[in-house]
């Protein structure tokens, strides 16, 4: 099952082709408030290079505590990013090589009200339909995603919790998003390359 059901949307919408303008800047602060320890910081190194985010504890303590946690317990190490949408997105975080889902953890409470929007090189909590339905997938805006951002507390408005972004290695991103895609399955815009993640790791 996928975690992320916004690309029907996208297809709506019409997505272009990845470009390489700079990360969007948050109008929202995203730094720590005074006495709060700073941000923490994941390498993400894949089979296409690496990239670090940075995770915005003060904005959303769930997700970011969330995603820590499948961090240190070496969930991420070996899944791959099984979906990816010029001009739009890349997601991993919870199917292996093969396409098989990992068994993931307990699901947590939508963040997407935190003021925070769907801007290039943000990472996001990919989900179902159900707002309040994302667990281990992740994934990372290529370009301003402004229809994911939080517009009420409906069903149809919750929009995609983002809670952090690539601070280093976006050309990375970009490089896997460049990648060849087809079908595999049910599954559509998959690398026919797998792109892995190594290893997540916290960094000291």
């Amino acid at each position: 099952m996928t975690r992320l059901t916004v690309f029907l949307v996208s297809l709506l919408l019409g997505v272009g082709g990845c470009n390489a303008q700079e990360p969007g800047q948050q109008t929202v602060s995203t730094q720590p408030a005074a006495g709060q320890p700073a941000n923490p910081r994941v390498l993400i190194e894949t089979s296409k290079g690496n990239f670090t985010v940075e995770l915005f504890a003060g904005n959303a303590p769930i997700s970011v505590q969330n995603f820590v946690s499948y961090v240190n317990s070496g969930f991420y190490d070996g899944v791959i990013f099984h979906r990816v949408i010029p001009g739009f997105m890349v997601q991993g975080g919870g199917m292996l090589p093969d396409m098989t889902e990992k068994p993931r953890g307990k699901l947590i409470q939508n963040e997407a009200d935190n003021g925070l929007k769907n801007l290039r090189g943000t990472l996001a909590m990919a989900r179902t339909m159900d707002p309040h339905s994302a667990s281990s997938q992740f994934f990372i805006n290529v370009k301003d995603n402004y229809f994911l951002n939080h517009r009420g507390k409906s069903m149809e408005g919750w929009g995609y919790a983002v809670f952090g972004q690539v601070v280093d290695g976006m050309n990375v991103v970009d490089a896997i998003v460049a990648v060849p895609r087809g079908s595999v399955g049910p599954h559509d815009d998959v690398p026919l390359e797998p792109v892995v993640i190594n290893k997540a790791s916290l960094l000291k």
